[in-house]
């Protein structure tokens, strides 16, 4: 389906007019010829009112956006109708922006992600027909002096869903079917595509710089070895350099302090902080960001076998610090703390940021809502908390007080992995903040509960692409700044 603008209806098959629910909601509705519907349609949040006309040539649909419709709403709405609507919808569809033409950027978004298919290893005699694949078209109708910037905003929208379903199915893929390896070739490929620059480091050139900890996380899947990526973007005009770093675990075990058995099939997803970088950077890039970005993701399986690392070893890092291994399921500090000093020493960003699907602890804490935010930094805390709000990927400070610190005291290592019981979202992030080389300007996002979760789109837990949005949003406003 292609998605174009338009600033005159000329035909359609389908029209669709969207509606804020707001006191002036009867006047809009009769200025747009469907005062009829004033005691049907409320114009909440998801609910749609479908027609036709008298001619039944021509199917109209109401579309409620809610009271006080923020971005993410707007974008929720749009994917959800087109998600349940895409087999019954056909041919030429316009939907009708005028007045909310701020809205085409997540208008476009939602449209586009509801054609993202989980299934994609399902075997079928012949492919689902839908509104995405047989030939329809959709024009978005705006006011003639709003076109020029609802063009480029739709523009955007589409190449954020594009970047946003290439990293859901990263993250979706069965661990049958992705590795270390495989993922860093994805990598690669991107970065020839979208035009930035990739050097990935397999487990030999690993051990040559030191990355002691992420080898030893994949002692356990000996035919599955790590992988260290450095992806770089450099814009025309670029004056700030920031550094991302995400946590790449394709599938984890839990390694030797196995998980319980009980939902371990979505630990396919435990890469959410690695694939919000990969896709922020391929956005960046398409968008052409004046901005000078680094990523790295550190990749590898958490698995079990008899060179599996287990509780009470102590193993190396890059820093040269030595780690007391307290639970083995705890791995995603331990790479973490290879890429995030890697980061702090070699490329030296003004912010570094990392993400990491890492405790249960903040999900606890946070539910599936919110990340966690913990950085010492307020105005770098500010910054990302308002790229939240504005993108709908929310984020809620957590405390990274000193105090936390002797949980991790060991007396056998310089850190140990795991403190007590309690607050273990923050023990994981002070963790992280002995690794970062002193960066006064860091924060770490725990996306445990964002990056993957149940939703209205697929039965079982799926991928959100949560972090591409927030960290884009982030980028651009930071270059702005």
């Amino acid at each position: 389906m292609t998605i174009k603008t338009i600033s005159e209806l000329k035909s359609a098959d389908v029209l669709i007019s969207a509606f804020i629910k707001t006191d002036e909601l009867e006047e809009q509705l009769s200025s747009k010829g469907f005062e009829w519907a004033v005691d049907s349609f409320a114009a909440e949040k998801g609910e749609s009112l479908v027609f036709l006309k008298e001619s039944r040539q021509l199917k109209q649909v109401l579309l409620g956006l809610g009271k006080n419709a923020k971005n993410a709403d707007v974008l929720f709405v749009f994917r959800q109708f087109f998600a349940a609507q895409k087999t019954k919808l056909k041919g030429k569809i316009v939907l009708d922006l005028r007045g909310l033409e701020g809205y085409a950027e997540f208008v476009a978004n939602g449209t586009l992600l509801a054609s993202y298919n989980i299934g994609l290893l399902k075997t079928r005699e012949k492919e689902e027909e839908s509104v995405f694949n047989k030939g329809s078209e959709l024009f978005i109708w705006v006011d003639e002096d709003k076109e020029k910037l609802a063009k480029l905003a739709v523009k955007k929208g589409l190449e954020t869903a594009e970047t946003q379903m290439n990293v859901m199915a990263l993250a979706d893929a069965p661990s049958s079917h992705k590795s270390p390896d495989f993922v860093a070739k994805y990598i690669k490929k991107s970065g020839k595509k979208n035009g930035f620059e990739v050097q990935v480091y397999d487990e030999k050139a690993c051990a040559e710089m030191g990355f002691h900890a992420l080898l030893a996380v994949g002692r356990g899947s000996v035919d599955r070895p790590p992988r260290m990526v450095v992806m770089e973007y450099k814009g025309k005009k670029a004056k700030k350099k920031v550094g991302l770093v995400g946590k790449g675990v394709t599938f984890d075990t839990g390694g030797i302090s196995l998980k319980p058995g009980s939902g371990m099939e979505d630990m396919k997803h435990d890469m959410g902080g690695s694939v919000a970088v990969i896709g922020a950077m391929e956005l960046a890039a398409k968008l052409k960001l004046d901005v000078h970005l680094v990523g790295i993701v550190a990749l590898t399986e958490n698995c079990i076998d008899g060179l599996a690392i287990k509780p009470g070893d102590v193993i190396q890092s890059y820093s040269g610090k030595t780690i007391e291994v307290i639970n083995t399921d705890a791995e995603g500090r331990l790479i973490l703390s290879d890429a995030i000093h890697y980061m702090a020493k070699e490329f030296e960003p003004e912010v570094m940021i990392d993400l990491a699907t890492l405790t249960g602890s903040c999900i606890r804490t946070l539910g599936h809502k919110a990340a966690g935010l913990m950085t010492n930094n307020d105005v770098l805390a500010l910054s990302l908390e308002k790229a939240g709000m504005e993108t709908g990927e929310k984020l809620w400070r957590l405390p990274l007080w000193d105090d936390y610190r002797a949980e991790l005291d060991s007396d056998v290592a310089d850190i140990k992995n795991l403190g007590s019981a309690y607050a273990g979202a923050t023990t994981a992030g002070k963790f992280l903040e002995f690794f970062t080389d002193g960066h006064a300007n860091w924060a770490h996002l725990d996306i445990a509960g964002t990056a993957f979760m149940k939703t209205a789109f697929a039965k079982q837990t799926s991928a959100t692409a949560y972090g591409v949005r927030l960290l884009t949003q982030f980028v651009e406003n930071y270059i702005e700044e």
